[in-house]
C-alpha cells in the first residue's frame, strides 16, 4: 500500500517549485481507463495536471512542491483497480525519446514541403497544356527549389547521416543510394531549371523522403513502445523492505541497501524486495512472475521466494539470498535486454540486397560518364548521361519491394486477428521451422473456469458467484463471472487464509477451503474425479457444495497445433507450471515434447539450444516469465490478454479466445517472403533492362524518372496480392 512507501527518490523536483512523479499502472486493459485514472486524480485540488500514457501503460503527475503527499496517489489507484509503482526514465529511454521526436519534425518538414510542392507541380503541369511561357515556367521551378532545397537539407537528414556513416565504416546500406539519388534529382533540377529546361524533379526527391520517413518513424515508433513497456519491468521491484534490525526493531528502508543474509518483514499486500528464503511463517504467494501460473502457491519455512512475487496472506520472516540488483527481476531485465539487442542486429531482406545492388549501380554510372567523355561526348551530356543511369536504378522499387508487401500483408494479418509490432515480423515468420508454445494463457485460456457446474444445483451456484464477488482470490474471480444478480452481499466478513462469510436466510454463508466449509469429504472425491483441479467450496446450512476450477485450453488449440505441424514445423511446450499439469495438456494436443518448471533461464537455454542446431524458433507465450524467451526467441507471438512486459517483447500479439491467428500468422507471412522476393526479382529485372538502354544514351533524365516511377508503380500492385492472402490460402 502507498502508506509503507518512500517515494521520496523518485520525485522530480523543477526550478519553479513543481514536483512530478511518473508510475508505472498495472491493469488498463482498455482506453477507457485513460479518462478514470486522470478524472480521479485530477479531482484532488492540490493536483496540477496528470497525464495517462495508455501505450506506456504510465501515468505523470505534477504538483506544487509541498501541497501533496505522493502516497495518496498510489492508494487512489489501488482503490481504482489500478496498482501503481514508481518509475524512473533511464537514459536509454530519454534518448531514444530525443530521437522518436527528431524523427517526427524531419517527417513535419517533408511532408509540409510536399503538400506546397505538389500545387506547383500542378501549375506547371497546367501550363504545359496551356502553353505557358518559359519565364513563368521558371518561375515556379525555382519557387519549387525555394521550397525543397531547405525542406530536402533538414528532413533527408536521417538517411545522409546514416549513408556517412555507412560509407566511414567502409560499406553501404540501402541509405547510400537512397542519398545519392535524392541529391542528384535535386542536383539535375537545379542545372535543368538554370538551363530553362521543361522538367525539373523537386518534386520526386522530397516525396520519396516523405514515404520512406514514414516508414522510418513507425518503425521506431514500434521499438520504442517495446522498450519503453519492457523498461516497466523495473517498476516490479519493491521500493522499500520491512529490515529486522538485531535487536529486533523493524525498520523501514530501501529496497536498494539491502544485501545478502538481512532479516526481512514481508507483511500480507507486500511485493517481495528481493530473492529471499523463508525462515518463519506459513502464506499464499502470487509468483506468477516466475512460473506463470495464476494459482497462488502455499509456502513456508524453508522455501523460495523471488523478488516481484507478492504476498496475500500471512506475515513472513525472510532471509535475503542476494541484494537487490542480483534478483530474478533484475537476472529478467538483463535477459531481454540482450536479446533485444542481438535480434535488433537482424538485418532485412531489403539491406541484404542492398548490400549487392549499390555497387553495381554507381559503377555503371562512373563507367558510363568516362565512357562517354571518353568516346567524345561533351562533359555535359557525359553527366546526363550518367545522371539518367542513376535516376532510372535508383532504388525506389528496391526500397518499395519490402515495405509496400509489409504493409499489405499486415492488413491481411489484422483482418486474421494478429497485431504486428515489429517492422520485420513477417520476414521472421516466414523463416521459423519450430514453434514453442507456454501453456497457463497461452494454450489455456487466460482465466481459469468452472469445470464440474453441471454437478452442482444452480442455487448454490449463484449464491456461490454472489460471495465470490467480494473476494480477491483468482481463482474466486472464475466463479464471479457467473453471479446473475451482479450485486455482492451487504456483510461479508474474510477470514485470512480461510474464505469469506456472511449471513443468508438466518444462515452462515460460507466460501472457501474445504475446512472452512466442512466440506472435506465431498473435496477428496472431488480432487479423486479431477486431479488437475482447483477446488473452492461452498456451505450454507446442511448444503455443501464443491467446485473444481480449472485452466481449460483454447477451443482450437488442438486443431491449431496438428495444422501447424501439417506445415512441416516442429511444436514444443515449455512451462513453470508443475509436471502434473504440464503432462495432460501435451498429450491433448499431440506433443511429445515438453517440459515442465522451466524458469526464464531455462527457457533461454533451450531457445539457444535449439539456435545451435541452425533452428528458427516462434515463441508463443503471455508471462512476464515468458518475456526473456520472447525477447530471445527468431519470432514472438503473444495473446492480447498477456502482460503488458510479454507484449513488449513480442514481435506480433493476437486476438480473442482463439489460437488459430497463430498459425494464420505463419500462413500469412510465408506468403509475403514470397510476394518480396517476387517484387525483389522484379526490381532487378527491370534494371537489368533499363541500365543498358541508359548506359547507351537511349534514355533521358524525364524517360529514366518515369521508368523509375513505373517501376515503384508495378512492385506497389503486385504487393496488393498480400491483401488475398488470407483468402486464398486459410
Amino acid at each position: 500500500m502507498g502508506s509503507n512507501l518512500d517515494l521520496s527518490l523518485f520525485v522530480r523536483h523543477s526550478d519553479d517549485g513543481v514536483a512530478q512523479l511518473d508510475l508505472v499502472v498495472e491493469g488498463m486493459k482498455t482506453p477507457a481507463a485513460i479518462l478514470d485514472i486522470e478524472k480521479a486524480i485530477g479531482a484532488d485540488p492540490a493536483v496540477l495536471s496528470a497525464r495517462v500514457n495508455y501505450t506506456s501503460r504510465r501515468v505523470s503527475v505534477e504538483w506544487r512542491d509541498g501541497d501533496y503527499d505522493p502516497t495518496r496517489l498510489v492508494d487512489l489507484l489501488d482503490q481504482l483497480g489500478y496498482p501503481a509503482h514508481p518509475f524512473q526514465v533511464n537514459e536509454q529511454e530519454e534518448r531514444e525519446t530525443r530521437v522518436s521526436r527528431y524523427l517526427l519534425r524531419c517527417l513535419g518538414v517533408a511532408g509540409f514541403a510536399s503538400m506546397n510542392i505538389m500545387l506547383l507541380s500542378v501549375s506547371v503541369w497546367s501550363g504545359h497544356v496551356s502553353g505557358m511561357g518559359e519565364e513563368t515556367r521558371d518561375f515556379l521551378h525555382w519557387m519549387s527549389a525555394l521550397i525543397v532545397l531547405p525542406a530536402a537539407a533538414y528532413a533527408g537528414r536521417p538517411f545522409f547521416a546514416s549513408a556517412w556513416r555507412a560509407l566511414k565504416g567502409g560499406g553501404v546500406n540501402m541509405d547510400v543510394p537512397i542519398s545519392l539519388g535524392i541529391c542528384l534529382a535535386l542536383v539535375m533540377s537545379i542545372f535543368e531549371t538554370w538551363h530553362h529546361a521543361e522538367h525539373a524533379y523537386f518534386d520526386s526527391a522530397i516525396m520519396l523522403i516523405f514515404f520512406l520517413l514514414t516508414g522510418r518513424y513507425l518503425d521506431h515508433a514500434m521499438r520504442r513502445k517495446t522498450r519503453a513497456v519492457a523498461a516497466n519491468l523495473a517498476a516490479l521491484r519493491a521500493t522499500s523492505a520491512n529490515l529486522i534490525a538485531p535487536s529486533g526493531e523493524v525498520i523501514c528502508v530501501p529496497a536498494e541497501s539491502l544485501k545478502a543474509d538481512d532479516v526481512i518483514l514481508l507483511r500480507p499486500g507486500e511485493r517481495v524486495p528481493a530473492d529471499c528464503v523463508v525462515l518463519s511463517g506459513h502464506s499464499e504467494v502470487d509468483d506468477s512472475l516466475v512460473t506463470g501460473e495464476t494459482r497462488w502457491r502455499q509456502l513456508g519455512e524453508g522455501d523460495l521466494l523471488h523478488a516481484g512475487s507478492v504476498n496475500y496472506k500471512g506475515a513472513l520472516r525472510l532471509r535475503v539470498l542476494e541484494g537487490s540488483s542480483q534478483s530474478l527481476v533484475d537476472e529478467i531485465e538483463r535477459m531481454i535486454e540482450a536479446a533485444l539487442t542481438t535480434k535488433n542486429a537482424y538485418l532485412q531482406l531489403g539491406d541484404r540486397a542492398a548490400r549487392l545492388y549499390a555497387p553495381v549501380v554507381h559503377a555503371a554510372a562512373l563507367t558510363t560518364a568516362i565512357g562517354w567523355y571518353m568516346a567524345g561526348a561533351t562533359a555535359h551530356d557525359a553527366i546526363i548521361t550518367a545522371i539518367a543511369v542513376l535516376i532510372i536504378t535508383c532504388p525506389c522499387a528496391l526500397a518499395l519491394a519490402v515495405p509496400a508487401v509489409q504493409v499489405v500483408a499486415s492488413g491481411a494479418l489484422f483482418r486474421s486477428g494478429v497485431l504486428l509490432s515489429s517492422g520485420d515480423a513477417i520476414e521472421r515468420l516466414s523463416e521459423v521451422d519450430v514453434v514453442i508454445f507456454d501453456k497457463t494463457g497461452t494454450l489455456t485460456l487466460p482465466q481459469p473456469a468452472l469445470v464440474n457446474r453441471s454437478e452442482i444445483a444452480p442455487e448454490l451456484v449463484e449464491r456461490a458467484a454472489r460471495l465470490a464477488l467480494s473476494s480477491h482470490h483468482p481463482l474466486a474471480r472464475a466463479l464471479s463471472t457467473l453471479a446473475l444478480l451482479r450485486e455482492p452481499f451487504d456483510t461479508v466478513e474474510e477470514e485470512p487464509g480461510e474464505g469469506v462469510r456472511t449471513r443468508l436466510q438466518g444462515l452462515d454463508l460460507r466460501l472457501g477451503s474445504a475446512a472452512f466449509c466442512e466440506a472435506q469429504g465431498a473435496a477428496e472425491e472431488a480432487m479423486a474425479r479431477h486431479p488437475d483441479g482447483s477446488l473452492i467450496c461452498l456451505r450454507h446450512g446442511d448444503q455443501a457444495a464443491v467446485f473444481v476450477i480449472e485452466q481449460a485450453l483454447r477451443p482450437d488449440a488442438v486443431a491449431c497445433v496438428q495444422a501447424i505441424k501439417a506445415l512441416g514445423l516442429e511444436c514444443r511446450l515449455l512451462s513453470g507450471d508443475r509436471a502434473a499439469s504440464v503432462e495432460p495438456v501435451a498429450q491433448a494436443l499431440g506433443i511429445s515434447n515438453w517440459r515442465a518448471g522451466t524458469k526464464p533461464a531455462d527457457k533461454i537455454a533451450a531457445l539457444e539450444a535449439l539456435k545451435a542446431q541452425g533452428k528458427r524458433v516462434l515463441m508463443v507465450g503471455d508471462g512476464i516469465n515468458d518475456a526473456p524467451a520472447l525477447a530471445a526467441a527468431h519470432v514472438a507471438i503473444s495473446p492480447i490478454t498477456g502482460s503488458d512486459l510479454a507484449q513488449a517483447a513480442s514481435d506480433a500479439v493476437f486476438l480473442g479466445e482463439k489460437l488459430m491467428p497463430v498459425l494464420k500468422a505463419i500462413e500469412i507471412a510465408r506468403n509475403a517472403r514470397s510476394l518480396m522476393r517476387q517484387n525483389l526479382g522484379l526490381a532487378i529485372v527491370y534494371n537489368a533492362l533499363a541500365v543498358p538502354l541508359a548506359v547507351a544514351g537511349f534514355v533521358t533524365p524525364l524517360f529514366a524518372a518515369a521508368a523509375m516511377s513505373g517501376s515503384s508503380i508495378l512492385v506497389t500492385v503486385n504487393a496488393l496480392r498480400a491483401s488475398r492472402l488470407k483468402e486464398a490460402k486459410l
